[in-house]
């Protein structure tokens, strides 16, 4: 394969220099009609993988590693001394912490670890946010993914936030595999750590590597399927040549084999391959049978089975073990299942669709038939290149300079460039394959979660084709915001241009704007969250404005259900004249209801707002062309309620549009949008004047977990329930693994995990000496109470806390908390 390298010198902001490997595919690899002429361009080589874990748990690090051992860069980023590849937002290098997703490209193995025969692959590898305030960045990252390494720290085990994002890898059936991190760390404990993994996220551990002991120091790593050393301790160097680590004999046979035995017992109860095997020849099984029943039984994304590697990622111990187990167990694009898409309502597989169309009862000069099939999930404003739309292609070949059709603007752009990049570093390839992950420059408009198509002829759809959806963003309501006024009234117009460019990169920050005050208010998922933004928009997009502090941002929502109300929009639009008209009705909606409803009908912000057309079979109106344009038309009348300006929340919108009574002929899309939102706000502001209560206040209520020392527990619990209306639902031990949890199918006595070299105490529940005691307080807790608490534990801890929150619910706000407000 042809590549390109190029050496990035030091710049101002501290970057090494790197070593990058060129274009994931090049022009040479396929022919001019599509077809591939080369087998190393095959998606049997790639593989999409993402970072996952809990804040501080070390993936940036393990990221780091992984692009050394590779050759992409020459030195060891390290997060303290803010010089790290995937981290390059000043706030990141400041903070410590990654605040946006990044995705690198990378081959591997480098050519000296090549076996004869076999083929280097391409590893997009995306690195993720830890933090719970990032939630959206991480989950818009997941479902592109074919498989993920979780990440966990090695003296805190499995953390709550690591909790969050496992499930969410559940829901998509993401294939993930572990690594015990920072195993170099005083307090550090592989066994407890594998023990964690199968209480706490609900699957049997296999141990799959065993750290190798020398005074209570980690040396290195023993593969268990192969029983040799595949990893020493040589600094950040890393450099064993195989011989060398073939000629360390690990003292521990008897634990290897015990590890081995363990190992096939449990591939067997899932496998019937290595089952029939086991039962031919016995537990004495080839390493590469072992390893193609680990790269089986973890391929559905279940998560029954987990495989479990252990290293130190800042001492380079194990990760390129780690980065031979991607290659070894974690699936290709060509191996996960068939993509599902929405069109409206409906899930179908994406090639049913496209078949559809080829088949359709259309003259064949209107035919419009899908050339590539491409999901946005990440949207970033380069200071360079302007606007970088990442996207993931899943059909076809996404060429350069060739329009495309965003499905939710119902409209097409054209991309400029296509690149493949590695932190900062950018490079042109001149198209995107089925599996390839890249960036698209010059699009204008597109936003996180949008779906984008090639189709023949650049043609505008004229079948449901055109709505097709790859997994619309479930963006979760806004819980706390800010305002900020521009100094200057010419500052306006540039501050309304950031935010739209700053919401197209983060679809979960929202903003409005007040006319009479000329005030924006900037909403976002917790102050984390605002922080980021207001440094964004004062350093990237250089804002100057007046800034207010951090506020919780209540909703409001219906208590009684509203008349119906009538709305006919009847204004020139952009100059064009039009008429429209709906009829809508807003009811309380309840958690099981919303649940239900999401399904079948439109979910935004805790609403659920259906549309109905009766009528439509009788006339011309195109249900699915007008449909989201009246949902659009209702969000607008929601972001602002009539009682405190507040967006709505935990509410049912019905919208009708009789055909016989509210259909004019041809309109803009305007018209329609403007009949909804007149007819939704009508609705609301008529049902509070008739009575004020019949709009409520509602208070995000937060799912607050704090670890911290068993001496400040106490204090804290008290604290939390007495001063700040919270409620206290769990206290565990972060040393007990014996307690099950809730919906667990894992006995702690069904788990193996190799003894750690202090293993003398006599129970479970004793610490290592010179280690805290530290306990797990789980709590309900509304928002208000917690904006600056950090600092509280701080004062009841000396420091030694973790708090992590994320919104569980919004409650309603009545008697002298309602007074208050």
């Amino acid at each position: 394969m042809a590549c390109i390298y190029r050496s990035i010198h030091a710049d101002s902001e501290g970057w090494a220099c790197a070593h990058l490997p060129g274009p994931l595919f090049d022009a040479q690899a396929w022919s001019h009609n599509g077809r591939r002429t080369r087998p190393d361009s095959d998606p049997e080589y790639i593989r999409n993988i993402g970072i996952v874990a809990h804040v501080d748990a070390g993936k940036t690090t393990t990221t780091e590693a992984m692009l050394y051992n590779s050759g992409a860069t020459r030195h060891l980023g390290n997060v303290d001394h803010g010089n790290t590849v995937t981290d390059f937002l000043p706030m990141e290098m400041k903070r410590g912490i990654t605040i946006q997703s990044a995705a690198i490209t990378f081959k591997w193995p480098p050519p000296e670890r090549l076996k004869p025969g076999a083929h280097q692959h391409f590893i997009n590898l995306i690195d993720t946010p830890g933090h719970v305030d990032f939630r959206f960045e991480v989950e818009r990252c997941i479902p592109i993914l074919d498989g993920a390494v979780c990440v966990i720290d090695g003296v805190e085990g499995v953390e709550a936030h690591t909790e969050r994002v496992w499930s969410s890898a559940q829901e998509f059936k993401v294939p993930r595999i572990v690594m015990v991190n920072k195993l170099d760390r005083e307090g550090a404990s592989f066994k407890k750590s594998v023990q964690d993994i199968g209480m706490k996220l609900n699957g049997m551990p296999l141990v799959c590597q065993i750290p190798w002991w020398e005074n209570d120091t980690v040396k290195g790593i023993v593969d268990v399927a192969s029983r040799s050393v595949v990893s020493w301790s040589h600094g950040a160097r890393d450099d064993n040549s195989p011989k060398e680590l073939a000629g360390k004999i690990p003292p521990f046979i008897e634990e290897i084999e015990r590890a081995r035995d363990r190992l096939i017992e449990q591939l067997c109860d899932q496998d019937e391959r290595l089952l029939d095997l086991w039962t031919e020849q016995g537990s004495d099984l080839p390493m590469e049978e072992i390893k193609g029943a680990i790269r089986r039984v973890i391929s559905n994304g279940e998560g029954s089975l987990i495989p479990v590697f252990a290293g130190s990622s800042l001492k380079n111990i194990g990760v390129k073990p780690l980065l031979d187990a991607v290659i070894d167990y974690l699936p290709s694009p060509q191996d996960r299942p068939e993509l599902n898409v929405q069109i409206g309502s409906d899930t179908q597989p994406l090639s049913k669709i496209i078949e559809a169309t080829r088949h359709a009862k259309v003259p064949k000069k209107e035919q419009t038939q899908v050339e590539a099939v491409a999901s946005v999930f990440k949207v970033v404003n380069d200071p360079d290149r302007g606007m970088l739309t990442w996207v993931r292609n899943y059909q076809g070949l996404l060429r350069k300079n060739a329009p495309l059709w965003n499905s939710n603007l119902q409209d097409f752009e054209k991309p400029r460039n296509i690149m493949q990049i590695s932190g900062k570093n950018h490079m042109e390839i001149p198209l995107l394959s089925p599996g390839q992950i890249g960036a698209l420059t010059g699009l204008k408009k597109a936003r996180t979660g949008d779906t984008l198509m090639a189709l023949t002829g650049n043609k505008k759809p004229t079948s449901n084709i055109g709505q097709v959806k790859v997994r619309p963003p479930d963006i979760p309501p806004a819980v706390a915001f800010l305002v900020l006024e521009p100094l200057t009234p010419t500052g306006l117009k540039h501050v309304e241009e950031s935010l739209e460019n700053l919401s197209r990169e983060d679809p979960s920050v929202r903003w409005s704007y007040n006319e009479k005050s000329d005030e924006f208010t900037l909403s976002g998922m917790g102050s984390l969250h605002l922080e980021i933004a207001r440094d964004r928009l004062e350093n990237h997009y250089s804002v100057d404005a007046h800034w207010g502090g951090i506020q919780v941002e209540y909703k409001e929502c219906v208590t009684v259900p509203t008349g119906i109300q009538r709305a006919v929009f009847d204004k020139p639009m952009a100059g064009k004249p039009g008429k429209a008209a709906c009829s809508a009705m807003v009811e309380p909606l309840d958690t099981n209801e919303l649940e239900a409803l999401s399904h079948s009908e439109t979910e935004r912000d805790g609403n659920i707002i259906r549309v109905l057309f009766p009528g439509a079979e009788m006339s011309e109106l195109d249900p699915a062309e007008i449909k989201p344009l009246l949902v659009n038309g209702a969000i607008a009348a929601l972001a602002a309620g009539p009682r405190k300006r507040a967006p709505f929340n935990q509410c049912l919108v019905t919208i009708t549009l009789d055909a016989t009574t509210d259909y004019f002929g041809s309109a803009t899309a305007g018209h329609y949008v403007g009949a909804a939102q007149r007819a939704v706000k009508s609705a609301l502001t008529e049902s509070f004047k008739k009575r004020e209560e019949n709009i409520g206040i509602l208070e995000p209520v937060m799912s607050v977990t704090i670890t911290c020392p068993e001496s400040a527990a106490k204090a804290i619990q008290h604290d939390l329930h007495s001063a700040r209306g919270g409620l206290v639902l769990e206290v565990r031990d972060m040393q007990d693994n014996t307690a099950i949890r809730e919906g667990s199918r894992i006995e702690l006595s069904d788990i193996y995990a190799p003894p750690d070299p202090y293993e003398f105490q006599t129970s479970l529940r004793e610490t290592r000496q010179g280690s805290l005691r530290m306990l797990e307080i789980v709590a309900q807790v509304p928002l208000k109470e917690m904006l600056d608490y950090d600092n509280v534990l701080r004062s009841k801890t000396a420091g030694r806390h973790s708090l992590t929150m994320a919104l569980d619910t919004f409650v309603r706000v009545t008697g002298a908390r309602e007074k208050a407000l």
